[in-house]
């Protein structure tokens, strides 16, 4: 749908644009919004590099299974059926502990191999297993202790106070999480009435 939507919307831009004349502003808009988009992914990429060398740093490291051992009366709480010993467990507590720091770029990679496991333990191929739907539903509410991409979007953009943001993001993060577990626990225990 959205492959129809998108360009519709700017044909009918264009077609506006020449229309009233206004062609030469559109032009500009477009050469000033491609430098913008490069000049945000060159101070992304300084900050995707440091932190997922550390994630990495992490993974390699002792430090991931003190921080899985850290997490794991909540990872008990949110995935009864997980064994502590699946490799699941380690890739879903790197993914849940970098969705914390802020690192939604390197939560990704760490989300899809966790899912990937889990699928590996799922008995219906075809559907999501319990705690694919729980990891679905955190990744999405993505509770953030420190929000370093929006920390970096604002201080890329000349933020005065980047990281003035803080608080509202633990507010928003926690409340998204609190409920989303909420109904997940719902929707898993009325799925296993029926």
């Amino acid at each position: 749908m959205l492959n129809i939507i998108w360009p519709v919307f700017i044909i009918i831009s264009f077609g506006y644009a020449i229309v009233v004349g206004n062609l030469e502003n559109v032009n500009k808009s477009i050469f000033d919004s491609a430098e913008s988009a490069v000049e945000l992914s060159i101070a992304f990429l300084g900050t995707m590099c440091l932190w997922n060398g550390l994630m990495k740093i992490v993974q390699e490291t002792t430090l991931i299974d003190k921080l899985t051992k850290l997490l794991n009366p909540a990872m008990r709480f949110l995935f009864p059926e997980l064994k502590k010993t699946s490799k699941a467990n380690k890739e879903m507590s790197m993914n849940i502990i970098a969705n914390i720091l802020g690192l939604g770029n390197a939560a990704t990679p760490l989300g899809l191999k966790a899912m990937e496991e889990l699928q590996k333990e799922n008995n219906n191929k075809d559907t999501l297993s319990d705690n694919m739907m729980m990891l679905i539903v955190l990744n999405t509410a993505s509770l953030q202790i420190i929000p370093t991409t929006v920390i970096a979007i604002r201080s890329s953009l000349g933020s005065q106070n980047p990281s003035k943001i803080i608080f509202p993001v633990w507010i928003s993060t926690i409340c998204a999480a609190f409920m989303a577990i909420i109904f997940c626990k719902i929707i898993i225990k009325i799925t296993r009435k029926k």
